[in-house]
């Protein structure tokens, strides 16, 4: 039996081996609180779940949905961009419903790059740009994101030659892993890169409503110009809890948008309709759960902020996400940092390998846990600290 070669280069995916090494620490009698994945565990508001279960109770719904989605969607879609960006899009034609954002990021690739063509993707980056572009038989050109730099990507510091062979450049503000903001100075600036080297900006805007502070993040598509070269993802995971229903979309350039529409009738049959119903009441209906919401992870990223302040790890307070990339101590790898939490505190985090060279020397803490287990996670890494220095001592 001879699998494919794409898959001989296909590393396993990170958050299915944190599943992993948490299943067998728990087999072993030991109690693992995972701060490793991004997964919110308050509720979906509950209007958004009648709307669903309502919906689930009719016939007809239980049929093929749209391969476009909803028209009613598109428009609520439509009308949550305005409100929010200002934009005016045309649901007919700049706005493809997904099933979640990631299903739409992987198969971009698909619609944008043939065997041999090269895409600017960020180091560290949600690891789906790489093995989205790996599936299409595309080549990587990796952008480090770098402190110095405020973790966005250095223009530049791309070569006109490979600029020039790229077909498409990938960005992602709010950042995941880094938790980085960006300026609509900063997309200006990816807009006029791309209309220079004629590439397509994808910009995975997951994180948009999740910020502190008095932030309210931005979109690409805000910029003179940009919807003449890209698109932007959306997900209603993040913004209300809704990481298991799979439900997203893309909007922007009409012509980009039909290339992921024909990938994607070719591939998947559409959102189930009651989960696309439910979709219009979460951006139709109540937003206040998205501000409780925001207050939770703040209070939560303060708190964690503040323990690793004692164990002698300074970080930045990120404005946006749900998570904080920390350095880690002297003396550590990412990997073996993660090992050390693991072993001495029960505690999950991600390595900051595991999403690309460049994120070396960091690991990625999730605030997506309730309170009671991340403050005893917390206790716990202090724990494991304090037992380390008098040992040493």
């Amino acid at each position: 039996m001879k699998l494919a070669k794409r898959i001989e280069n296909l590393a396993p995916y990170l958050f299915a081996e944190i599943d992993k090494k948490i299943a067998e620490k728990k087999a072993s009698a030991l109690d693992v609180i995972s701060l490793g994945i991004g997964d919110p565990v308050e509720p979906t508001p509950q209007h958004i779940i009648e709307k669903l279960c309502q919906e689930a109770q009719f016939p007809p719904n239980h049929q093929y949905p749209s391969y476009y989605g909803l028209k009613e969607l598109r428009e609520a879609i439509r009308d949550w961009c305005y409100h929010r960006f200002q934009l005016n899009l045309d649901p007919d034609r700049e706005i493809l419903p997904l099933i979640g954002s990631k299903e739409g990021i992987a198969h971009i690739f698909l619609a944008l790059i043939d065997p041999g063509d090269l895409a600017l993707i960020p180091d560290p980056g949600y690891p789906v740009y790489q093995s989205g572009n790996l599936f299409a038989g595309g080549v990587s050109h990796f952008m480090p994101l770098l402190k110095e730099n405020d973790f966005l990507p250095n223009l530049n510091a791309i070569s006109s030659r490979i600029a020039e062979r790229a077909k498409l450049i990938f960005i992602n503000y709010p950042n995941n892993p880094t938790s980085a903001t960006a300026t609509l100075d900063f997309f200006k600036e990816v807009v006029k890169f791309a209309k220079k080297f004629d590439l397509v900006v994808c910009h995975d805007n997951a994180y948009s409503e999740i910020t502190f502070d008095g932030y309210k993040a931005p979109s690409f598509l805000q910029v003179p110009g940009a919807m003449d070269v890209g698109i932007e993802f959306h997900s209603l995971s993040k913004t209300y809890n809704m990481t298991g229903w799979r439900i997203g979309f893309a909007v922007g350039n009409a012509k980009v948008i039909e290339a992921l529409g024909r990938v994607k009738t070719n591939i998947d049959s559409g959102i189930f309709n009651p989960i696309q119903y439910a979709g219009i009441a979460a951006l139709k209906g109540p937003q206040e759960s998205i501000k409780a919401m925001c207050c939770i992870y703040q209070k939560r990223r303060d708190k964690v902020i503040e323990t690793l302040k004692k164990i002698g790890i300074e970080v930045k307070k990120p404005k946006a996400t749900f998570y904080i990339w920390v350095p880690v101590p002297r003396g550590h790898s990412s990997t073996s940092f993660t090992e050390f939490l693991l072993e001495k505190a029960g505690v999950v985090v991600s390595p900051g390998i595991a999403y690309g060279s460049a994120g070396e020397g960091y690991v990625r803490i999730s605030l997506t846990v309730n309170d009671e287990k991340l403050n005893l996670a917390l206790k716990r890494i202090e724990r494991a600290f304090k037992g380390v220095r008098e040992k040493s001592g």
